[in-house]
């Protein structure tokens, strides 16, 4: 029978496990399987488990074949087995067969390309390292390798967590795709508190002396918290529910409720089918990278509701209604949503949703469609920015949510209210520091202007100032005040000394000196 297991596969990496792994893997079975990398990389695999009931390797083995040369058999303790094996070729085929036994777990490994050398395995945790910061690269297909993860994105992990698959659960990296992460540790808390992330479920954990974080590039921000996007306006739906009590009073599950950040009610369709929907306009294009749901609330027996999965649309102004799909496929991808009314339950985006409107469409639910969300992500500039932040690399053109030319954006995190502070004191100061430069430089040239004719014996008046080629009329930019008077003196003795008032007058007969 077919002895392969738990099986993910892409182009730069990917997780290969003997069938009923970590379980014991079944008698007279055989797994065969190719696995190859771009052209001109080396394929690197690392063994993260290895537990085979073969004293000689006779009947039960593991072999890796390359091009020139094979490596094995490994089985029990006849022959150590690297922790790293680089072949000279892109391509292999993994050998794997049982006879007879009893017990043994089977195999599990990893590979990748030769451009990941900092390679790990999903097995590995975060306790295996005593670096305060570092960078691994984990391959596809760890989300559902047996081993428990305790925390969440928000507090960090414990550091007895599984790497790869608690990277999954932050949404850093998606598991079709593997991808680099970056670790910092921490000390540790009193209690991890366990949530439901990405289709996996984290646990309670207890005291640990240490923690772990991941580095992001910020753009995960509550979008409805920091835009203040709790009007009734800003989000609507297909239809809502209204029910009155024993005693007469009318609640009314309107979508305005629909805020996880507002108390009380969710919203709730007034029907039950596929065709509900909740609409949620942001005001402008964002990029929006995860949304958090939750159910009505109430565990009671008559108002038990949540949606369990569902589907995003997104659209942008004058566009039509764009359905998000799978990384590596073009079907329609089906999110995991609540498994109660009462916990909250995070999805991430990746690739991100670049959009200004979204609608989350109910695909199955319990008993009543209802629901409350936050979206998050943060807002974006134009790519001829200099600042790039990227959180995904596109695996294929088959993706749409990045996607047109319209999205090549780039990210920028939603700014603190110390950032808006500076900012607004900086749009004061900079212009007033402008216009005091201004006017001292022009009070600069008008005093060598008159010096030097002075020194020329030439006679000034108001008409010759306004001849002159080196001023240009500008308006009156204030209101203006009186002034001392300056007597302007002249060699011609016939001519009538005049007095020139530079604020009083008129601004209109002066001209700004050129630069």
């Amino acid at each position: 029978g077919d002895g392969c297991g738990h099986m993910v596969m892409y182009q730069d990496s990917g997780t290969l496990a003997s069938k009923n792994y970590p379980g014991t893997y079944p008698n007279y079975t055989l797994c065969e399987k190719k696995i190859q990398v771009p052209l001109g990389k080396r394929l690197i695999l690392k063994i993260g488990d290895l537990d085979i009931e073969s004293q000689k390797c006779e009947s039960s083995y593991l072999t890796i074949q390359s091009s020139s040369t094979l490596h094995g058999p490994y089985c029990g303790n006849i022959m150590p087995v690297p922790k790293e094996i680089i072949l000279d070729s892109n391509e292999a085929t993994i050998h794997f067969e049982s006879g007879s036994h009893v017990s043994g777990r089977g195999f599990l490994l990893s590979y990748a390309s030769s451009d990941h050398p900092d390679l790990i395995t999903c097995l590995e945790r975060a306790n295996h390292y005593t670096q305060a910061e570092y960078s691994r690269y984990c391959p596809a297909g760890c989300r559902d390798i047996a081993g428990d993860i305790s925390g969440n994105i928000e507090e960090g992990y414990r550091d007895t967590s599984l790497l790869c698959k608690s990277a999954i659960h932050a949404g850093v990296i998606a598991d079709e795709l593997g991808g680099q992460i970056s670790v910092t540790q921490q000390k540790g808390i009193s209690h991890y508190e366990g949530v439901v992330a990405n289709g996996i479920p984290s646990h309670d954990g207890s005291l640990s002396d240490k923690r772990f974080i991941f580095t992001s590039n910020g753009c995960n921000k509550s979008l409805s918290l920091e835009e203040g996007f709790l009007s009734k306006s800003q989000i609507t739906a297909s239809s809502y529910w209204e029910d009155t009590n024993e005693f007469g009073q009318l609640f009314q599950w309107s979508p305005d409720k629909a805020w996880l950040q507002v108390p009380g009610l969710a919203w709730a369709s007034n029907h039950s089918s596929n065709r509900e929907w909740l609409e949620i306009d942001l005001g402008e294009k964002k990029r929006i990278t995860g949304i958090k749901t939750t159910g009505s609330g109430y565990m009671t027996l008559n108002f038990n509701f949540y949606i369990k999965t569902f589907t995003m649309n997104y659209r942008n102004n004058n566009s039509k209604w764009r359905t998000y799909k799978g990384i590596l496929s073009n079907e329609e991808k089906i999110f995991q949503g609540n498994s109660n009314a009462g916990d909250v339950v995070r999805n991430n985006f990746i690739p991100p949703i670049v959009a200004r409107y979204v609608r989350i469409i109910p695909q199955t639910w319990n008993q009543r469609i209802a629901l409350k969300l936050e979206l998050m992500g943060c807002r974006i500039m134009q790519a001829n920015s200099s600042f790039t932040h990227s959180m995904w690399q596109k695996p294929s053109q088959s993706t749409e949510a990045s996607l047109g030319k319209e999205d090549r954006t780039v990210t920028e995190p939603i700014p603190s209210e110390e950032t808006n502070l500076g900012l607004k004191l900086t749009a004061i100061i900079v212009p007033v520091l402008i216009v005091l430069c201004l006017f001292l430089f022009s009070g600069i040239c008008i005093c060598a202007a008159l010096r030097k004719r002075e020194a020329k014996g030439l006679s000034y008046g108001l008409s010759s100032a306004q001849k002159s080629g080196c001023w240009k009329q500008i308006k009156q930019p204030f209101t203006r005040h009186q002034s001392t008077e300056f007597t302007i003196s002249y060699n011609n003795e016939k001519e009538t000394p005049q007095k020139l008032d530079l604020v009083t007058s008129d601004m209109a007969d002066y001209q700004q000196p050129l630069m």
